[in-house]
């Protein structure tokens, strides 16, 4: 049962965010040279390895983009989140929903609390995603991963 369930509210992040991620490997995806692949084919490299060490690292950086857009667009969504999802209290409750009762029960320090909280996260999560992409440009920089 999806409906009404905690993989109500996945499904519908998923199909919130799906956009993002797709616009944003989509000119990537395109622009890769498949002469590449056919390198790696001819000096032995399985399908697996192909991807693993060659397509991979060339994506990698588009995807977490995507996935940056898709979280951050994830974040702030409850409309869709509420049709699918009910909003169950201690069920299938999101924070944004939660932050919006708060301030219709007059709970300012409460709502307070939840958007800090959520914001700190939001934030860490920024952080670690900018620190991998830097060191995803290092590591091509360097040499150790291909780039295009």
């Amino acid at each position: 049962k999806i409906a009404y369930a905690y993989p109500g509210v996945v499904v519908a992040l998923t199909f919130i965010g799906l956009p993002f991620v797709v616009r944003t490997l989509q000119p990537v995806l395109r622009d890769l040279n498949p002469e590449i692949e056919e390198a790696a084919a001819s000096l032995g490299a399985t399908r697996r390895q192909t991807f693993l060490k060659v397509l991979f690292p060339l994506i990698f950086p588009a995807a977490l983009t995507g996935f940056t857009l898709a979280f951050a667009r994830a974040l702030g969504e409850y409309g869709s989140v509420v049709f699918i999802s009910g909003n169950m209290p201690m069920r299938t409750e999101i924070v944004p929903l939660l932050i919006m009762t708060k301030l219709e029960e007059y709970d300012y320090a409460g709502a307070t609390a939840l958007a800090v909280s959520m914001l700190a996260i939001s934030f860490t999560l920024l952080l670690c995603i900018n620190l991998l992409q830097w060191w995803t440009r290092r590591q091509q920089h360097s040499g150790l991963w291909p780039s295009q």
